[in-house]
């Protein structure tokens, strides 16, 4: 089915329930996952182990939904390493949004083992029980690391080069393993290979924190910005509002007859010194100054250099458009940074 515009897909789910799964439930773009689906009416129920999400995450969207729609939400603490948390996870599910992962190519090239462990094994344990337990379609989050060093711009899938990190490789191993299980069982998948998303609950915290929270926490700080090489690496920037509408989509889709994948962004192609730019430029509209130049550091190892997106496929097979781009994504984010930035300075101090 398609729904060709936004509030004719939100129309549609609306008049019907269904039950839907998000792991890493309790993360970034699986709790916006959620309380979108929620918000929706939909019926849902989530697991975190909490190895990269956050409790405050899900008590953030029980008071933005509210209590009736909260009550169709329930919550296990699972890990998808173990396949009889799987197993329990999608009884009775029609529809599965796999979000759990370890991100972060810096923390695989760290720790390799671990990183396969979770996103080649946990992935492989999510496949198999949502096919076993008779899902209607799982869509996973792959991810624009996939291409690896293939040169040519825009990045279009049907196109990689070789990849560049371990946290590449256990994206590539999901993509492959979803089109094994479509020719062998005849259960197809939908992979979203996500181009550096960002918004609201983005963790701005800790050792592998995003380019755009940890910036945005260092100016309001007035720490340093560090900019990794000379600041031309170039990214498709993509607001979380996008990735949540193309999972909705690939999830309803009736038209897949084998594993596909889409490139999930804006199509557009901002460098690292562009980006500090419109954020301290939106941090200003805020009263936030920020008057320091950028701090550079060496090119990080793993890195690709330039990544844009060529979203034409999923424009054409599912009615995927972003309605956010890089500016207007953060106007909706920067607001929701700052509070919780502000908020934890507070609690820090008491």
């Amino acid at each position: 089915m398609r729904h060709e515009s936004q509030a004719a897909l939100c129309q549609f789910l609306l008049a019907n329930r269904f039950q839907w799964l998000v792991t890493g439930a309790a993360g970034f773009i699986g709790s916006n996952l959620v309380e979108s689906l929620l918000t929706l009416g939909q019926d849902v129920c989530g697991i975190d182990n909490f190895a990269m999400g956050h409790q405050r995450n899900l008590d953030e969207v029980e008071k933005r939904v509210g209590a009736l729609r909260w009550s169709r939400f329930s919550f296990s603490r699972a890990d998808i390493r173990d396949m009889n948390d799987c197993e329990r996870a999608v009884e009775g599910v029609d529809y599965v949004l796999h979000q759990a992962a370890l991100g972060s190519v810096p923390r695989s090239v760290k720790d390799p083992i671990a990183t396969n462990d979770v996103n080649t094994s946990g992935f492989l344990n999510v496949l198999d029980a949502a096919r076993r337990g008779g899902v209607r379609r799982l869509v996973y989050a792959a991810s624009s690391s996939t291409y690896g060093d293939e040169p040519n711009l825009p990045k279009r899938e049907e196109r990689i080069g070789n990849p560049l990190s371990p946290y590449a490789v256990t994206k590539l191993v999901n993509e492959i393993y979803a089109a094994v299980y479509a020719r062998t069982y005849g259960f197809a998948s939908v992979g979203l290979r996500y181009f550096n998303v960002f918004g609201p609950r983005q963790d701005p915290d800790g050792a592998y924190v995003a380019v755009i929270p940890k910036w945005i926490a260092a100016m309001l700080a007035n720490d340093d910005v560090h900019i990794n090489g000379d600041g031309e690496t170039s990214r498709d920037f993509c607001f979380v509002d996008n990735v949540v509408q193309a999972s909705l989509r690939a999830a309803l889709s009736n038209d897949l007859t084998a594993s596909e994948v889409y490139n999930v962004a804006v199509g557009g192609r901002t460098t690292l010194n562009d980006l500090f730019h419109v954020i301290r430029d939106g941090l200003a509209g805020l009263g936030v100054t920020y008057e320091k130049a950028p701090v550079y550091l060496d090119f990080r190892a793993g890195d690709v250099r330039h990544s844009q997106a060529d979203v034409a496929k999923a424009r054409a097979q599912l009615a995927y458009e972003p309605l956010f781009d890089l500016r207007a994504g953060m106007s909706e984010a920067l607001p929701w940074y700052l509070d919780f930035l502000r908020a934890e300075a507070q609690r820090k101090s008491n």
